[in-house]
């Protein structure tokens, strides 16, 4: 299976989780997909009434020069564990 193919089971595994994951891990999902969809953050961060809006921003921000390939791996690793423990 290709590191796409397996990015996009575990977009769809991550949905069958028997839990829900804590907000840091949940951060840290939505800025992989995002690197591994759209490659580094782009436009402006969210202005400070946008609470979680700028949380999200500075995760993805946090990925800057990750190669998308690489993030998609990583997501697929972080769903594996999420999923066996």
């Amino acid at each position: 299976m290709s590191v796409t193919e397996e990015f996009e089971q575990a977009q769809a595994d991550v949905q069958g989780l028997a839990a829900r994951p804590g907000n840091d891990v949940l951060l840290r999902l939505y800025a992989l997909y995002k690197q591994g969809t759209l490659g580094d953050a782009g436009g402006s961060r969210p202005g400070i009434f946008d609470v979680t809006g700028r949380a999200k921003y500075d995760a993805w921000k946090a990925l800057a020069g990750t190669e998308p390939q690489q993030a998609q791996r990583q997501y697929v690793d972080l769903v594996r564990q999420l999923r066996s423990g």
